[in-house]
């Protein structure tokens, strides 16, 4: 049941959202740039979340048992900067350093701050990553604390917007407010539905939530309906605000070509009509914020390593995927905050081997994989999971930009991509993973493993697990013999050389399929004279400079490279980029360098120039060189 809200709250809610705006405004003229109109139509609602609401530590922003705040509309920033402000964790004199390049008050929330837990701003993303939050708080933390995340209008379009409602729908998280600021406006345009809440009440009832319709600019209407929120069980709610761009900006509020300009010249006539229209005589200061109930648990994180070490016998064949699989059980048997996520491909990446460990940190996220990204994220916050995100490589493509999202929001995560390149076969083109490892690569701080074994697979999950940052496993579909010792130590950045003699002609470096590829190349070599070394290198990212310079200049300098990949961004470039300012060193690279088809595995390596003696030939003509 809903509390009444009496006089004085409600007077000093409004006077607290009026000065949200003045303060917005004030930010925004300072740094001549921003959304203040985008601000002005949310300010009731951070008001009541921020000063009524939501149960936080002020002295520790991302404590534990707070309730978590998502700001999915990330360019609405200096509003959220200015309630931080208001309540006291810095002074509201720095909001005046909005968007300078000496200041964290970016233009959109980024990590920097202690009390934003992602960056936002692509829009569309934020409820994915609250999603994640409320599913660890309801089944993994068994706390108090709830997720509310604030969406934009317009961004309620984005097809991750609807991943995100179907998956909160489906798993019942009562713990999750999610507040639409329904302001009509988009940036060129009014939205499509503009204040049609009927609609939007629809199509909210329709993912399983409790939708309440309200005056977002009615504090009362507001506080009764989070009461509500707070109250409903089995359900996750969403509140539909009906709120105005520039609420209270004479001759500006619900105008279009406003949206993120400061208001300049104006600034000063629209603070005093708001002034104008605050009440006298309520408290200045901020009203009381509720301390949060101390019941999140202590996790350890840190500690991430195999139940067991790896055990295949040399020569066994194992495909990298199923060592995937069996090692992230191990980690989980270890560790109980390791978390496997999966977009229905469970039995063939193998992530399914977690529930035989504990089924409850499994967490499915069907045929959708910009959410399952960011619930990963969100998973991964506040360092309360230890996330594995696994998927076919191929469809990690979907969900680039919440994994370029990721990597500014500092996000700790593994992301595990089976079904690499023509190797996987008769399911063609669509299906094989080509352009993932450029992809990953491009990801600031990110560590690419391409493991070629099951026992380099093994350990390659479990480095992972304990690097910071977004860590990329590529895994294969066909089986692959085991060339590794169980008790070989693996590192980020070091690779292996594998095959070596005295006077080789030139070094050859593979990895997964085509590292097999290239021993038997070797050994076809030798057949013809020609010495061969072959490097593993591991990690594609970082990539072992030392090792690679020693092999390349022992070996005249003639490096080949395989990769079943596409040339850009690949194996190949990696190498090539690490031996760029060798003197007299010569890098072919090996690649598949056209759209591909179905066929048997063996033959497609070979038809695309990677096949073991595709990579001999092309050997013998650098030996001519």
């Amino acid at each position: 049941m809903a509390v009444t809200v009496d006089d004085k709250t409600v007077a000093e809610l409004r006077n607290l959202a009026d000065r949200l705006r003045i303060d917005s405004i004030r930010a925004t003229n300072a740094s001549k740039s921003g959304h203040p109109t985008s601000c002005a139509s949310m300010a009731e609602i951070m008001s009541c979340l921020f000063f009524r609401v939501m149960k936080y530590k002020l002295s520790e922003p991302r404590d534990k048992s707070s309730d978590r705040f998502i700001l999915s509309k990330g360019h609405a920033a200096p509003i959220l900067y200015s309630a931080w402000a208001e309540a006291g964790l810095f002074p509201v004199e720095d909001l005046m350093n909005l968007r300078k390049l000496d200041s964290d008050l970016e233009g959109h929330p980024t990590p920097r701050l202690n009390f934003v837990d992602v960056a936002t701003g692509s829009l569309g993303q934020g409820l994915s990553v609250a999603c994640g939050m409320a599913y660890v708080g309801k089944n993994y933390d068994k706390a108090s604390y709830r997720t509310y995340c604030l969406i934009g209008d317009g961004e309620s379009a984005e097809g991750s917007i609807w991943e995100a409602l179907h998956f909160a729908g489906h798993y019942r998280l009562d713990n999750l407010c999610a507040i639409f600021d329904i302001n009509r406006l988009g940036q060129s345009e009014p939205t499509s539905l503009q204040h049609n809440m009927e609609v939007y009440r629809k199509r909210l009832e329709a993912f399983g939530f409790h939708a309440i319709v309200v005056d977002g600019h009615d504090v009362e209407e507001l506080c009764k309906a989070f009461d509500e929120a707070s109250s409903t069980l089995g359900k996750p709610t969403a509140i539909l605000a009906k709120t105005y761009k520039g609420y209270k900006f004479p001759t500006i509020s619900d105008e279009l070509d406003w949206h993120g300009k400061p208001l300049g010249a104006k600034a000063d006539e629209v603070i005093q009509a708001i002034e104008q229209q605050m009440q006298p005589g309520t408290s200045t200061g901020a009203p009381h914020i509720a301390e949060p109930v101390n019941d999140a648990p202590d996790v350890n994180i840190d500690d991430v390593r195999l139940s067991a070490p790896p055990a295949y016998k040399m020569g066994e064949m194992v495909a990298t995927r199923l060592a995937y699989g069996t090692a992230l059980a191990k980690l989980a048997e270890h560790n109980p905050r390791v978390i496997a996520l999966d977009g229905d491909t469970k039995n063939s990446t193998y992530s399914d081997k977690i529930k035989k460990v504990s089924a409850e940190r499994y967490i499915e996220c069907f045929i959708a994989e910009q959410n399952l990204v960011g619930v990963a994220i969100g998973a991964g916050c506040r360092g309360r999971t230890i996330p594995y995100v696994s998927t076919f490589a191929a469809f990690f493509t979907r969900a680039f930009d919440q994994l370029r999202m990721g990597a500014i929001s500092q996000t700790n995560i593994t992301c595990v991509g089976s079904h690499a390149g023509v190797s996987i076969g008769e399911d063609g083109p669509s299906q094989m993973a080509l352009e993932d490892l450029a992809m990953f690569r491009a990801i600031p701080g990110s560590t690419v493993f391409y493991p070629s074994d099951a026992v380099s697979c093994e350990r390659a999950a479990e480095i992972a697990g304990k690097t910071k940052g977004i860590c990329f496993i590529r895994t294969s579909r066909p089986n692959t013999a085991v060339i590794y010792d169980n008790e070989q130590v693996f590192s980020a950045g070091k690779g292996h050389v594998v095959r070596s003699h005295d006077g080789d002609d030139l070094v050859i470096v593979g990895a997964g399929v085509t590292l097999h590829e290239a021993l038997k190349a070797s050994d076809m070599l030798m057949e013809s004279g020609i010495k061969a070394a072959v490097i593993d290198p591991f990690t594609i990212k970082p990539i072992d400079h030392d090792l690679l310079v020693k092999e390349a200049t022992r070996c005249h300098g003639r490096v080949l490279t395989v990769e079943d990949h596409y040339p850009e961004g690949g194996l190949g470039e990696a190498v090539a980029s690490t031996l760029a300012e060798q003197r007299n060193v010569i890098v072919k690279i090996l690649a598949v360098r056209e759209v591909p088809r179905s066929g048997p595995p063996e033959v497609l390596l070979e038809h695309f120039g990677i096949g073991a003696k595709a990579i001999a030939e092309a050997a013998k003509k650098l030996v001519a060189l």
